[in-house]
């Protein structure tokens, strides 16, 4: 059984001779991790919120599989838009690597991506983040998210022809904020294949229809820059113009419908499994 679709999956199936069954097993973890905090009054309701930046980003792990988070960071600082809410580590704490080494790997496409993560002023942290890390299974930085118009996750996976969200991204919709991810292709549509909305009506996002991996971080920026480039009360205006949308997310997401959709399609599985289990008997 998987969790994602794409490339990986198709790859190890046909090596292997497997046959797949997925379900989407991070939208049943975030149903449980961040149960209750629809009931809880940490941060004020979307409604009641009046943004005054432009975006949210946490980035906590840099190294390894996630180093396009290398590639988000300098193409951030390189469009100016470090007064936002961005957390990003010098060195990062899992792989005790510094962020200038990961950036090496991409001076290829970038030739000063190393000088300008260097003019950074990182380690860059989110209230009491010096006090306790981030949790997959917690949601935080409610300060950070009252200001912020958008949420940006930047999800685990990246690189190639694959569907796979995390928590990352369903913090946003827990939060009730809009999002723009830095993810794979085509996430946008896999979360509408699970009931919930986007933001297309109201900005560009077209991003997530770009195929190629290092321009479509470049087109998350410039939407960025963008959104960024607007006043305070203009961009407050879209964030009231987002109101349907992010509601509806929240409702979904904690009324039960979005569980009700991922009971049947697990079930939908299992009968598949056992349809051709009992075909090998």
């Amino acid at each position: 059984m998987v969790s994602e679709r794409g490339e990986y999956v198709e790859q190890l199936c046909e090596k292997y001779n497997w046959v797949p069954h997925y379900y989407f097993y991070h939208g049943w973890a975030c149903l449980d991790w961040f149960r209750g905090y629809d009931r809880s009054f940490l941060i004020p309701r979307a409604r009641d919120r009046r943004p005054t930046q432009t975006f949210m980003s946490p980035n906590r792990i840099v190294a390894g599989k996630r180093d396009h988070r290398v590639l988000f960071l300098y193409n951030i600082f390189k469009h100016g838009l470090e007064q936002n809410h961005i957390s990003a580590p010098r060195v990062c704490q899992y792989e005790n690597v510094d962020i200038s080494i990961i950036a090496q790997k991409y001076s290829h496409v970038y030739q000063d991506i190393t000088d300008v993560l260097a003019q950074a002023q990182l380690p860059r942290l989110f209230a009491g983040e010096d006090q306790q890390l981030m949790h997959s299974y917690q949601l935080g930085n409610f300060t950070e998210a009252a200001d912020s118009l958008v949420y940006v996750p930047t999800e685990t996976v990246y690189f190639g022809r694959r569907t796979h969200l995390t928590e990352k991204t369903f913090k946003a919709i827990a939060l009730e904020m809009p999002f723009v991810l830095v993810a794979p292709a085509g996430s946008l549509s896999y979360l509408r294949e699970y009931g919930f909305k986007t933001f297309s009506d109201i900005f560009d996002e077209s991003y997530d229809l770009e195929t190629n991996d290092i321009r479509r971080i470049e087109k998350v920026a410039e939407l960025l820059k963008t959104l960024n480039n607007l006043s305070v009360n203009e961009r407050q205006q879209i964030h009231q113009a987002c109101l349907p949308i992010v509601e509806h997310n929240y409702h979904h997401f904690y009324s039960g419908a979005f569980g009700d959709l991922l009971w049947k399609e697990l079930c939908a599985m299992l009968d598949r499994f056992k349809l051709i289990k009992d075909y090998d008997d």
